[in-house]
């Protein structure tokens, strides 16, 4: 597991409070972990914070799966 990827099940975990065997590349934020709008504000807040890193409000509305979050970390990473 890469380091990207494991910063996003950390940063997810704290933030819905579920299991991380729950969590895989393919989970979406709102239709499988039933996230709603203020979660997925402290979800990508979470990421920046994690990541040291700032995410724009478009790019944001972009992000709505776990493989979402870790392509668009490595891709700003670099």
């Amino acid at each position: 597991m890469s380091d990207i990827l494991k910063g996003v099940k950390e940063v997810i975990v704290d933030v819905l409070k579920i299991d991380e065997k729950d969590i895989s590349l393919e989970t979406k934020f709102i239709e499988d972990l039933k996230a709603d709008s203020m979660d997925q504000f402290f979800l990508i807040d979470g990421f920046c914070e994690k990541f040291d890193m700032s995410i724009s409000d478009e790019d944001a509305r972009n992000i709505k799966s776990v493989k979402d979050a870790v392509d668009y970390i490595e891709k700003v990473k670099k």
